[in-house]
């Protein structure tokens, strides 16, 4: 009994001095995208047993490509919820993939959301209820996803849609467009973001604006947007008549 108690001791011993360098080597690779990041508490108890099962034994994105897959079954049934539950597991998966996160946001902020807009048999309360909830939903997949990819101009551009179409905020729609710009997207997402500004009350925002415009004026550019955006600033920042664009006159 003492002997088995020894070797039992031993190997405690040995697993507990190995325990640093392994620690070590997960993080290391996980700092090096070879290794998936750990599950927290609350990504287990969206899971359920089996996926929970399975990401363990390495199979998270398995698990997340088929739950991906299963949900245009149910957008296909228009089954929101099922959408939304099937989604959240694909997320909680691969949390690091902008493309579940932007599609999981896209179901519910638009094709849910439309779908019970536009749905007749519902009173008109509880349809703009219904559509509210699910573009809410939208938005706060896309911060959740920002908490992974706080840095991805994809989430943030997508952010900014929902703001200027769905959910009408300009100053919130413009910052995520800039925030956007700043980390990698198109110059068309700053002007887009200037756009938003000139929506607002506040001289701030129209000082901001005219800067991003003008810049774009002044490089040539004369796409109809900011023709018809710079005269507007002009006027609310009170430049001097001698310094505005041009007015383009319309043919008689």
């Amino acid at each position: 009994m003492k002997h088995k108690l020894l070797v039992f001791a031993l190997l405690i011993a040995i697993c507990l001095s190995k325990l640093p360098l392994e620690n070590s080597l997960t993080a290391t690779l996980r700092r090096q995208k070879l290794l998936d990041t750990g599950l927290d508490l609350s990504m287990r108890e969206s899971l359920g047993q089996m996926g929970f099962a399975a990401s363990l034994g390495g199979l998270r994105s398995l698990i997340a490509s088929i739950s991906y897959l299963q949900s245009y079954t149910a957008f296909e049934n228009l089954d929101w919820g099922t959408v939304d539950s099937l989604m959240t597991l694909t997320t909680r998966l691969q949390p690091t993939e902008p493309t579940y996160w932007e599609e999981a946001s896209w179901h519910m902020a638009y094709n849910a959301a439309s779908n019970y807009l536009n749905n007749n048999e519902l009173r008109a309360a509880i349809r703009n209820k219904l559509f509210r909830d699910h573009v809410n939903r939208g938005i706060s997949i896309l911060d959740e996803g920002l908490r992974y990819l706080p840095d991805n101009p994809r989430l943030l551009m997508k952010l900014g849609d929902i703001y200027r179409d769905r959910k009408p905020d300009p100053k919130l729609a413009a910052e995520a467009y800039l925030n956007a710009y700043d980390h990698g997207a198109k110059s068309f997402y700053e002007r887009m973001g200037a756009y938003e500004l000139v929506k607002l009350n506040d001289r701030t925002s129209w000082e901001k604006a005219y800067a991003i415009l003008k810049r774009y004026y002044d490089s040539g550019a004369r796409y109809a947007s900011i023709m018809r955006d710079l005269p507007i600033l002009e006027a609310k920042l009170e430049i001097p008549v001698e310094k505005r664009v041009p007015v383009p006159t319309k043919a008689p």
